[in-house]
């Protein structure tokens, strides 16, 4: 995954910026990792994470193909909630760093290939899978020119498969450039979030903190083919003597079986004026930037003026309405009241109580909830206060988020329940059913997705221990907050309908075509405000893109709420004047139904974007997760709408005096 994560969760980075601003008067800066610094020949390992390709979406164990195992064994790295359910799997490498020293060195040789590694190998090839390693939490890159212009990869890839051939060769030697800048103690204060959590540097270190910074980690991969019976006699970090990348495909290694591979790389340190914090810039540099920027631009000022648009004549309608009724006399009132029309005449049936109202509290409840989770994560990161170097936490971040607001859940959906029904009657079903409703459909369709990855044997598939720990948090903070919101819930004072309700419902005309084609209509609106960023978002997340636009992220939700209100409140009002009273559920779609367009331009995006994604179990995660995706619009966007359009209502037929 390719979001810029956090390793705390939002409330306590706050609380611990408050302290420390309390405390040091000194500028400080947030960079999202601790700084390292090292002297010259200090040692330094790179780590690996899970190979990844964006064929398959399927993560695998860098030790599950025949690379060589560090002298003291593979250890895996402390993993946070959020890498975990991504899928990452940090171990230790044998590939030594030492500060400063440029050096070729020897690692290891194999033993000889068997059938079902060479069968691992071709396919993990043919698959495009990357090895992705880290050195200073910085993952490595790898630059190759594409039609005369360079373009970067993060990772480097497994092997290759030569145009017209069925041979594969697999990459054994490292050509790694470590950029460091000189760094000396200035009496900064600097604030990091990064793996090792929190820290400051403060001026009773600047001796100590004193040395090089690792700005930048880039590789050249090859592929060499070396004489066994020479390596073999080498230990490992034996210095070689250094190794041009061959372009002939006999000095190259092929994968098949019996062949022996030999493992080597080359480091060499260059000086860089890149400072420290400026380190993730070259990480972060999407391409078509400028395309990217000015569509986004485009799309806010359309959407913008069309809202403006139906927005002013909405209320100059609405407006004029009420001016008319309210400036007759009682006599013409009574004469008025006689020959109305459009949603004055729906008075008496406006509020009465929809259909499913345990289904329609509970969506909004939940609804509150995704979307308070949404906001304050989206508004954190725009401030900076994200860094993709603190990999998993922004989804850890989410999911503590989440749990929290539970409370509100529960407190929305408890109070719409006690309006809708005058009574508090049943709220602890209300309760539980908004703490099991989401959380459920996401627990059913990640369990089925997790039996296909535990078949493929894949490092997504999340292990049954976490499977307790994410049950344990479910029940034990989720549950209990949405019931105390629903306590409070009770406690709060009760919305009062501006007008009675009809003991007999009144008929709705007969339409030429169905209300649900306007409501399902109404979407595209708030679709046109999210398709930009949405193809940037999944670039992100299946493409291995990093994402960091979130100012413009928070700009796009700003106006998604605005216009899914205005889209709710409008076809709620159309709905009234052709005598249509069933609003409520009509309201929460027409705002909600964007999700329906967001699911179907990820299908578009699968078709014809992802076309390297291969294999049915490849298309049924990425249909998963866009389902998981889709069902949280929905909800959010459908709680929005229907919020506004019930203030709204409330407020129109508190303005008419009709007996």
């Amino acid at each position: 995954m390719a979001f810029s994560e956090i390793k705390m969760p939002g409330v306590c980075s706050v609380f611990l910026l408050v302290v420390l601003f309390a405390h040091y008067s000194h500028g400080f800066y947030l960079p999202g990792s601790y700084m390292h610094t090292y002297s010259t020949s200090d040692t330094i390992f790179a780590k690996v994470n899970s190979l990844t390709s964006i064929e398959t979406e399927l993560p695998f164990s860098y030790y599950s193909l025949p690379y060589c195992k560090p002298l003291d064994g593979i250890k895996k790295s402390a993993e946070n909630l959020g890498e975990l359910l991504m899928g990452d799997q940090i171990d230790n490498s044998p590939y030594r760093f030492r500060m400063n020293v440029n050096e070729s060195l020897y690692l290891c040789t194999t033993s000889p290939l068997n059938e079902h590694e060479v069968k691992l190998l071709k396919q993990r090839t043919r698959d495009l899978y990357q090895v992705n390693m880290i050195l200073d939490n910085l993952p490595v890159m790898r630059i190759a020119k594409q039609n005369g212009v360079n373009i970067q990869w993060t990772g480097f890839p497994v092997g290759y498969t030569p145009p017209n051939s069925n041979d594969d060769y697999i990459i054994n030697h490292l050509k790694f450039k470590v950029l460091v800048h000189e760094y000396e103690g200035t009496g900064v204060q600097i604030i990091g979030t990064g793996e090792e959590g929190m820290g400051v540097i403060s001026e009773a270190d600047q001796k100590k903190a004193s040395g090089f910074e690792i700005v930048g980690f880039e590789v050249v991969p090859c592929s060499v083919k070396y004489d066994p019976e020479v390596m073999t006699k080498l230990h490992m970090y034996d210095s070689i003597s250094p190794v041009n990348c061959p372009l002939e495909l006999d000095k190259s290694q092929i994968i098949r079986e019996r062949e022996r591979i030999s493992f080597t790389y080359e480091v060499e340190f260059v000086k860089s004026d890149i400072k420290w914090p400026s380190r993730w810039d070259a990480y972060l540099k999407m391409e078509g930037a400028r395309v990217h920027w000015f569509s986004i631009l485009n799309s806010l000022m359309v959407i913008t003026f069309l809202a403006g648009i139906v927005f002013v004549i909405f209320l100059r309608t609405v407006r004029r309405d009420l001016t008319r009724y309210e400036e007759l006399d009682k006599e013409a009132q009574a004469q008025m009241n006689e020959e109305l029309s459009g949603w004055k005449l729906v008075v008496g049936d406006v509020f009465r109580e929809p259909d499913c109202p345990k289904l329609l509290c509970v969506m909004i409840g939940d609804g509150v909830q995704i979307t308070g989770m949404a906001a304050v994560t989206i508004v954190f990161a725009a401030f900076g206060f994200m860094s993709p170097a603190s990999r998993g936490m922004l989804l850890t971040g989410m999911i503590i988020l989440y749990l929290f607001l539970g409370i509100a859940a529960g407190y929305a959906a408890v109070r719409l329940w006690r309006i809708l029904k005058g009574t508090s009657e049943g709220w602890r079903s209300v309760s539980w059913s908004v703490a099991c409703f989401f959380p459920g459909i996401v627990f059913v369709i990640l369990t089925v997705l997790n039996f296909i990855l535990w078949g493929s044997k894949s490092t997504g598939a999340i292990p049954i221990s976490l499977y307790f720990i994410l049950l344990s948090l479910w029940f034990c903070i989720s549950v209990p907050l949405t019931l105390l919101g629903g306590f409070l819930g009770t406690r709060a004072e009760p919305i009062e309908y501006p007008v009675r309700t009809n003991q007999i419902p009144r008929e709705i005309p007969a339409r030429k075509y169905p209300s649900w084609l306007l409501v399902l209509g109404a979407g595209t609106l708030p679709f046109g405000t999210l398709f930009i960023e949405l193809f940037f978002i999944l670039s992100s997340i299946w493409l291995g893109r990093f994402y960091y636009v979130f100012g413009f992220l928070l700009i796009v939700l700003l106006l998604l709420v605005i216009v899914c209100a205005e889209v709710s409140v409008v076809l709620t009002y159309m709905h009234l004047c052709v005598e249509d009273w069933r609003w409520w559920w009509k309201a929460f779609f027409a705002s909600g139904s964007v999700a329906l367009y967001v699911f179907l331009y990820s299908i578009n995006y699968l078709v014809f974007d992802l076309q390297s994604l291969s294999g049915p179990v490849s298309a049924i995660l990425y249909l998963g997760y866009s389902m998981i995706m889709a069902v949280a619009i929905m909800l959010s966007t459908g709680t929005i709408g229907f919020i506004t359009s019930f203030y709204f209502v409330h407020y129109l037929f508190s303005s008419v005096k009709i007996d």
